[in-house]
């Protein structure tokens, strides 16, 4: 059974883009965050040894990030206000397909079935912002590679993709606003 959660307000893209920086910033500003599962899980396999880590079991990675994922839907259900998410579900799909591997039909039912705002924002590739780390080992080709699959899964799910400017973080969020604001006649 499909579910809206007209609060869950995605924002996507390309690894190294500023999706965590804007996100950091609606949380400082007071809003509710869901932090990217991609990162919290490379940092909890690596601090329990485990092996569900994109460069040692990319299944078994997906499979983490789907559960993670399914968990924050549910979780941003029980609340009522705006609730931004980096990265969601749909970006499971994605990563699947970066990887060629199958999507099984429970990533597919998740996604398809755990649906948010319609409008999803993305961050473009910006190579003069780009940075390596220890849990960010893509190159920046693979970032835009990353990118342009983010933009066709969310597109082929029927979600509207808006691109988030290349501006500094708060001109960043002032888009986000004035767009949500244009679609929902919404005040913030």
């Amino acid at each position: 059974m499909e579910q809206i959660n007209h609060n869950a307000i995605i924002i996507t893209g390309g690894p190294g883009m500023g999706k965590t920086s804007i996100v950091g910033k609606l949380s400082e500003i007071g809003y509710f965050c869901v932090k990217e599962s991609g990162r919290h899980i490379i940092q909890e396999q690596l601090k329990k040894g485990g092996t569900s880590l994109p460069w040692a079991d990319k299944n078994g990675f997906a499979d983490e990030m789907l559960k993670m994922g399914k968990r924050d839907y549910k979780n941003a259900l029980c609340l009522n206000s705006l609730v931004f998410f980096d990265r969601a579900i749909p970006d499971v799909i994605g990563y699947l397909k970066l990887c060629h591997l199958p999507i099984h039909k429970n990533v597919r039912r998740s996604a398809r079935c755990n649906r948010y705002y319609n409008t999803v924002f993305i961050t473009p590739p910006w190579e003069e912002i780009y940075l390596n780390d220890a849990e960010r080992k893509q190159s920046f080709e693979e970032a835009i590679a990353t990118y342009e699959m983010m933009f066709q899964v969310y597109t082929d799910l029927n979600y509207a993709v808006v691109e988030i400017p290349r501006t500094t973080v708060e001109k960043r969020i002032d888009f986000i606003f004035r767009i949500l604001k244009e679609k929902n006649n919404l005040n913030f």
